[in-house]
């Protein structure tokens, strides 16, 4: 019989088998706890807890890289990063009394001393003193050796030609991230690649670095290069400025352009701001309207007109169209813009009905084509797809559907001269550079690509699509008329003496929105290229809500041309056709 029967086994005895039993029981599950959290330990949560330990004793730091500068043309200073300080005092640190350290600080900040001792009463630490301070103004304060005083450094973006190509480069935030602009589109050209360092914790909390990441300590010396001459982009936008002023106008936007490859040697737009003290003006300004806003051009569209009739064959260069003065289509009546003063002209060759500009005889022209036709021509110039330039929100133009077109006649006839369809400033310009250049699309552009200290490209931005409109033989045509349009009496107010031009005057009503057309309000502009053989560059200037007398494009538009076209011809050393 077992010593532990129950009905021989004396109770005491069996109390204290169950109390060992209970006892081993628990010792038993505890190793097994034990076990399976050792298991947990160093099988499930190792990884996890290796990250976990990494990131306490690792340290991750990204040092401030200063963003790339950006230049002219001719390298010259548009956009850098310059180092300056910040000035924060803390009185319950000071050895001497907050009177006297107000004192001893009033001069290198230029600033009252009895201002900067009631700022130093604000509060016991952590006083915001002074901000943007330069680099000499803080070893001037370092010399005072006053205890309190922390001076933190950082990064501050300068523009040093100010407002010159604010409308162009654009500005960065606080954060030093770009807001407009180029600083905003060309983000990844103009920051630097930041190298982290990794630095291991010591028992005692000091940072000992884990290993230096090649060229840590420096960086690239590359710049963002420019189309832009910053000589003609001054002239450009002083004259744009008198202009705009002169005449009370809202706005204005001057644009040279080399037709052969669409790079921009100016662009200006007025008003505009200073990008050194942005949160000042509007955030309109912020924007080039030049790119991002639509408008009818008018008659300066009416040598791209004559190019598409060229083009499409119903046209020959040396055929007349009569001009009535005035027509009617359906219930719409269409008139020259001085049929009041000379009614009728009769039949005028191409190069008179640019000269005179003739909104009849154009609307003759271009009836010769049918409604779709017409339609897909316009298409083909890309007409409604925006501009692949550098600038954010670049605008597509806006045109009626063929439907409308060959619904009503007049749809086609206000289209023949420049209305009832719209456009950017630049996009005219690139149509334009299509007729000068024989015939090309080519895209307007301002970024030439990174360059090094020697101006040498190690990075330029991916090839700028080309696409031919015309033949060359129609361009040349088209480019004879409107050399004529200068050469005929009233092209003295943009004829430069021993240069041959060609130019195009327009000056259309400002569209509203509730329907129709402002009777008091315009838009002017005159295109102008150059030189008329072989041209490789075009002027346009574009006004808008000019006030005053005489508002045209031939009389507020061209004398700006004109001047900023012999800017250009003296930069460029451009010789003359004739002696």
């Amino acid at each position: 019989m077992p010593p532990w029967d129950t009905k021989t086994t004396p109770r005491p005895y069996r109390l204290q088998v169950q109390r060992l039993s209970l006892v081993w029981a628990i010792l038993i599950l505890s190793l097994c706890g034990l076990g399976f959290n050792l298991y947990s330990l160093q099988i499930r949560r190792a990884p996890a807890l290796l990250e976990q330990a990494r990131n306490q004793q690792m340290i991750y730091m990204r040092p401030y890289i200063p963003r790339r500068a950006i230049v002219d043309r001719a390298g010259n200073l548009l956009a850098t990063d310059r180092l300056i300080f910040t000035l924060y005092a803390h009185p319950n640190q000071f050895k001497i009394s907050r009177e006297d350290v107000a004192d001893r600080l009033a001069a290198p900040l230029t600033q009252n001393a009895q201002q900067l001792l009631t700022r130093l009463n604000e509060r016991e630490s952590g006083i915001s003193v002074a901000a943007n301070l330069s680099e000499e103004v803080a070893d001037q304060i370092r010399a005072l050796r006053l205890d309190g005083l922390e001076l933190v450094r950082q990064y501050s973006r300068l523009y040093p030609q100010q407002e010159l190509v604010s409308d162009v480069v654009g500005y960065v935030d606080l954060d030093h991230k770009g807001q407009a602009g180029l600083e905003y589109t060309q983000e990844k050209a103009l920051e630097r690649d930041v190298r982290t360092l990794q630095m291991s914790r010591a028992g005692n909390g000091a940072l000992m670095p884990d290993y230096l990441p090649d060229g840590l300590l420096g960086f690239d010396d590359q710049r963002l290069q420019l189309t832009i001459d910053m000589r003609l982009q001054r002239v450009a936008r002083s004259l744009l400025k008198q202009q705009v002023e002169a005449y009370k106008a809202k706005r204005g936007a001057v644009i040279v352009m080399d037709v052969n490859d669409g790079s921009l040697l100016a662009l200006a737009c007025e008003p505009t701001f200073d990008p050194n003290q942005y949160s000042r003006f509007d955030l309109k300004l912020f924007k080039n309207w030049a790119v991002t806003d639509l408008y009818e051009p008018g008659s300066t569209f009416k040598p791209i007109n004559v190019a598409i009739a060229l083009e499409a064959g119903v046209i020959t260069g040396d055929e007349t169209f009569y001009d009535a003065g005035r027509i009617k289509l359906e219930t719409w009546e269409i008139s020259n813009h001085d049929y009041k003063d000379v009614g009728g002209r009769g039949d005028l060759t191409i190069g008179e009905i640019l000269s005179f500009s003739s909104n009849v005889a154009m609307v003759e022209l271009v009836k010769r084509m049918n409604p779709q036709q017409y339609h897909e021509a316009l298409q083909n110039l890309d007409l409604t797809k925006p501009l692949t330039i550098e600038l954010p929100g670049s605008a597509a133009g806006q045109l009626k559907p063929v439907s409308s077109f060959q619904a009503s006649p007049a749809e086609v006839a206000t289209t023949a001269f420049g209305q009832g369809f719209s456009l950017t400033p630049l996009k005219l310009a690139q149509l334009h550079g299509a007729i000068a250049n024989g015939g090309l699309l080519v895209t307007p552009h301002l970024v030439r690509g990174l360059v090094d200290e020697n101006n040498r490209l190690t990075w330029e931005p991916e090839d700028r699509p080309v696409k031919r409109v015309f033949s060359p033989e129609t361009t040349e045509i088209v480019r004879r008329k409107m050399g004529e349009v200068v050469d005929a009496p009233g092209g003295d107010v943009v004829r430069i003496p021993g240069y041959q031009m060609g130019g195009k005057s327009g000056t259309s009503q400002k569209a509203s929105p509730t329907g129709g057309y402002y009777d008091d309000l315009k838009i002017v502009s005159f295109v102008a290229t150059l030189p008329l053989e072989s041209p490789q560059y075009l002027v346009l200037v574009v006004i808008d809500e000019p006030k005053g007398k005489d508002l045209f494009g031939s009389t507020v538009a061209a004398p700006l041309v004109k001047s900023v076209t012999e800017a250009l011809i003296a930069i460029e050393g451009l010789p003359p056709a004739v002696p």
